[in-house]
Parts: C-alpha cells; sequence; structure tokens
C-alpha cells in the first residue's frame, strides 16, 4: 500500500521458497479494492505513506554524518592542539562511527530503486537440475537423505 500509484499496474508478488510468484488478476482487483478502500476511508495514512521516500531518508542520514565527520576532524584536531590524547581519540571514534553510517546510507540509496520501498527481485536461478549427490541442498535436506539411505539399509 505504499506509493499508491493509481496510474500503473500493481507490481507485488509472493516470495515463495526464493521465487517469485505474481498475482493472480483476482487477487491483483482485491488488493486494488483494498488500497480503494482504505484511501476513502483514511486519506491521511494515504498521503503519509506516499510521502515516504527511502532514498530521501539515506540521503539525509549520509549528509548528518558528513558534518558529523567535519565535527570529529575539529575534535581531533583540538585534541591535538590542546596536548590531551582522550579528546584526540573522541575524534578520532566520531569520525570513524560517521564515515561507517554515511557508507551504509550510501550503499542503501543505491540498491533503493527509484522510490519504491519494495525489496530488489531475487537473482535469477540458473537452468541447473539438482541431483541426489548435490552439495547446494539444505542441511536439513541433506540430514533427511542420510536418514532415509540409513533406514532403508537396516531394513
Amino acid at each position: 500500500m505504499v506509493g499508491l500509484d493509481w496510474t500503473r499496474p500493481i507490481e507485488i508478488a509472493l516470495t515463495m521458497e526464493g521465487s517469485t510468484v505474481p498475482l493472480s488478476e483476482e487477487e491483483q482487483r482485491q488488493f486494488e479494492q483494498l488500497e480503494r478502500a482504505l484511501a476513502a476511508e483514511d486519506p491521511k495514512f494515504v498521503s503519509a505513506m506516499r510521502g515516504t521516500n527511502v532514498r530521501l531518508y539515506y540521503k539525509r542520514r549520509a549528509v548528518l554524518a558528513g558534518v558529523g565527520f567535519v565535527l570529529g576532524i575539529v575534535v581531533l584536531m583540538t585534541g591535538a592542539i590542546i596536548p590531551n590524547t582522550i579528546i584526540g581519540v573522541i575524534g578520532f571514534v566520531v569520525m570513524v562511527a560517521c564515515l561507517y553510517i554515511a557508507a551504509l546510507s550510501m550503499k542503501r540509496i543505491s540498491n533503493a530503486s527509484d522510490g519504491d520501498d519494495l525489496p530488489p527481485p531475487p537473482p535469477p536461478q540458473s537452468k541447473r537440475h539438482r541431483t541426489r549427490h548435490d552439495s547446494s541442498g539444505s542441511f536439513m535436506e541433506r540430514m533427511e537423505d542420510r536418514w532415509r539411505r540409513r533406514r532403508d539399509e537396516d531394513l
């Protein structure tokens, strides 16, 4: 319900075991009815949800981290001018923390699609079929296979 853009078709998918399954026509129609009902019932909520933009949030966070980094440099230099090691260490820690926050924010900005809050699509799966002895299966699947083989050998 984020965005509620009536000009484009609904792009919702259910994630099931790593693959995406698009909604059927009936499910899309029901979802559109739910969106319209919500918009009619609570227009404030809809406008608030429409106004959320993940990219804008992370851009602000990156800018604030940059300002914090500059302040960390000022504190570090103050600690160097005044012969006080503790102030210099605090300035350095502030710089490193702000650099970390800025790097995470920039990564999230690049990962976010154009204003959508939808998760990125899963990577395409290879066409290779799994065999019984393939090690790419989950741990539980391998353990179940071993248990079945042991049980069959005992009979």
